[in-house]
C-alpha cells in the first residue's frame, strides 16, 4: 500500500498533535507536526535529503499571525526557541507565504490551507500561492482525507460557498495584473533593471553602486519608473511591479541584458 506522508504546520499546538493523531490512525497515512514555517522548511528539506519526501502539507491559514486582529489562542507557538517554533533570528512565514515557498523550493509536494473562517480574499491568494485546497478546521476527519487524496490527483478543492467570491477575486487580480504588465512593458531595459532593484530593496546609492550609475542618474530613472507607472512612491512601484510578475534583481550575480532584454 503506497503511504501518503503529511505534514501538518501549525502554531496552535493542541491542534496540530490532534490532527496529526488522527490522521496517524489511516492505514495509508504517516504524518507529522512542525509549529512554524521555517521549522516546517526545515523537515522539508531534512526529508528531502533522506530520499522520504513529504506528499502534502497541511498549513493554518492564520500561521505566525500576530497583532490585534489576529487569533488568540492558548498554547499558541511564537517565540524563538519554543517547541516547533522558529530559531533565533528566523522570524515567522505566515501560511500563505509558507505556500508560496513550498511551491518554489518543492514543486512536488501539495499544500492545502486549513482556515478558521471563510475568506474569499485570501483563499484566493493561496490558490495564486500554489494551494490545491483551502478546508474549514472544523470539517469533518472524511473530507479532509478526501481534500488529501484530491490534491495528490492534481485536483483542486474549495468550500462551495467560497466559488463565487474566489472566482471574483481571481478575474479582478488578472485585471489587475494584466495593467500592471503593460505599464511595465512600457519601461526601457535600463528602467526595468532599475524597477528590480528596487524590487530587491535597494536605496538609490546601492542601486547607483551596482549599476555603475552616477546617484543623479539613478534618482532620475527612477523618477521615471514611478510617471510611467502611474505611483507616487517606491512602495507603489514595488507593489505594481510585483503584481505583474516582476522578481527583485538577484544580489548574488550580475544584471545581464541580452538584446535589450533582461536576463
Amino acid at each position: 500500500m503506497a503511504r501518503i506522508r503529511v505534514l501538518v504546520v501549525d502554531d496552535h499546538r493542541i491542534f496540530a498533535e490532534s490532527l496529526a493523531a488522527a490522521l496517524a490512525a489511516e492505514q495509508d497515512v504517516d504524518v507529522s507536526a512542525a509549529g512554524s514555517g521555517p521549522a516546517a522548511l526545515r523537515a522539508l528539506e531534512r526529508a528531502a535529503g533522506e530520499g522520504r519526501r513529504f506528499d502534502v502539507l497541511l498549513i493554518d491559514a492564520d500561521l505566525g499571525a500576530v497583532g490585534p486582529d489576529a487569533p488568540q489562542v492558548p498554547g499558541q507557538l511564537r517565540g524563538p526557541g519554543q517547541d516547533g517554533g522558529s530559531g533565533p533570528g528566523e522570524g515567522t512565514v505566515d501560511g500563505i507565504s509558507l505556500v508560496a515557498r513550498v511551491r518554489s523550493g518543492h514543486p512536488g509536494v501539495r499544500t492545502v490551507v486549513l482556515a478558521e473562517r471563510d475568506d474569499p480574499r485570501r483563499a484566493a491568494a493561496a490558490l495564486q500561492a500554489g494551494a490545491g485546497g483551502w478546508v474549514a478546521k472544523d470539517c469533518s476527519l472524511s473530507r479532509l482525507l478526501a481534500v488529501i487524496r484530491g490534491v495528490l490527483r492534481d485536483e483542486t478543492h474549495l468550500p462551495p460557498a467560497l466559488l463565487t467570491g474566489v472566482l471574483r477575486e481571481l478575474t479582478a487580480a488578472r485585471k489587475h495584473r494584466t495593467e500592471s504588465e503593460r505599464l511595465v512593458e512600457s519601461l526601457t531595459p535600463r528602467e526595468r533593471e532599475v524597477l528590480r532593484c528596487m524590487v530587491a530593496g535597494l536605496g538609490r546609492k546601492a542601486v547607483a553602486e551596482r549599476l555603475y550609475l552616477s546617484p543623479h542618474t539613478v534618482r532620475t530613472h527612477m523618477q521615471n519608473v514611478l510617471g510611467k507607472l502611474g505611483v507616487h512612491s517606491t512602495l507603489a512601484a514595488v507593489a505594481l511591479a510585483r503584481r505583474a510578475g516582476v522578481g527583485p534583481v538577484d544580489l548574488a550575480g550580475d544584471v545581464v541584458e541580452r538584446g535589450g532584454q533582461l536576463a
